[in-house]
């Protein structure tokens, strides 16, 4: 009996860690095409960087053009995954820029190549201005200061 035990709880917990596994990989991999950015892409630098206006302009164009599946505070929505995510915070402004003008098409991101350039720029000074998720919340395992 206790073998059999042992052995129901060795699948499950494999159950368990696949499971996890799986979740996490679909989870990151909504965010692997800003690693499909060529090199010359990615190296593109936000020339609106030093604008202070790209960004409330950026979150005006967010408004309009992104909250309806990115959520009204970029955290993400039904139809879009959050941008306070690590992944997109430490993607290059030229990656981002990629990917905007690009979209991905098979799911769901419309490509904005349409919108103006420096619209799109100004949309990357939002987005990179964004609260990262980790630095959002609270850690409720950190212990308290002293």
């Amino acid at each position: 009996m206790t073998l059999r035990c042992s052995a129901i709880v060795l699948v499950l917990t494999l159950a368990m860690a696949t499971a996890q596994t799986n979740s996490a990989s679909k989870d990151s991999s909504v965010y692997a095409e800003l690693s499909k950015a060529p090199a010359k892409a990615v190296a593109r630098r936000n020339p609106l960087e030093a604008d202070p206006e790209a960004v409330a302009a950026g979150g005006k164009l967010f408004a309009q053009h992104c909250a309806e599946c990115h959520g009204d505070t970029a955290d993400g929505g039904k139809k879009g995954p959050s941008l306070r995510a690590a992944e997109v915070q430490q993607a290059t402004p030229g990656s981002l820029f990629w990917l905007l003008t690009n979209g991905v098409v098979r799911r769901g991101m419309p490509v904005w190549s349409k919108l103006p350039e420096p619209q799109r720029w100004q949309l990357v000074s939002y987005i990179k201005s964004l609260t990262p998720a980790s630095q959002s919340e609270p850690s409720a395992e950190r212990p308290p200061h002293p």
